[in-house]
């Protein structure tokens, strides 16, 4: 049948059309502003050009590295196109690593672009994916 959900195995959700499940599930999802920070280490990217193509408004995706030799709560800011272009600022990181490691889902949006020089900053707001 179209569109059906249906239960397989134990209490499993699996959708007869194929469709992603976060597509069903966006609907019902809703974005909790948490704080406004920017993003660090811009700088040490290794092709800086992908910077050119961030503008206001886009959604940033937010990954944990806890593997990370400089800062144990360490958490990657992604473009779109899942590229590094750096990481939420250690003075901020602490509570938002935190609710990632329990499972949280975490994003973020471009609120500002700003040409300092040579160096762009890049504003952001950080949002909590409540399902």
């Amino acid at each position: 049948m179209d569109n059906e959900l249906t239960i397989s195995g134990k209490n499993m959700i699996t959708l007869a059309t194929g469709t992603d499940l976060s597509t069903l599930l966006r609907p019902l999802s809703r974005e909790i502003p948490l704080f406004d920070s920017y993003v660090a280490g811009t700088g040490y990217i290794n092709d800086p050009s992908i910077l050119d193509a961030l503008k206001l408004g886009d959604t940033l995706t937010l990954r944990r590295e806890p593997e990370n030799r400089f800062d144990e709560n360490a958490i990657l800011v992604l473009d779109g196109k899942e590229q590094k272009i750096g990481y939420i600022p250690e003075r901020d990181n602490t509570v938002f690593a935190r609710l990632m490691d329990a499972g949280k889902f975490l994003t973020a949006r471009i609120v500002r672009l700003e040409e300092k020089g040579s160096f762009r900053q890049i504003n952001i707001s950080i949002f909590l994916v409540d399902f």
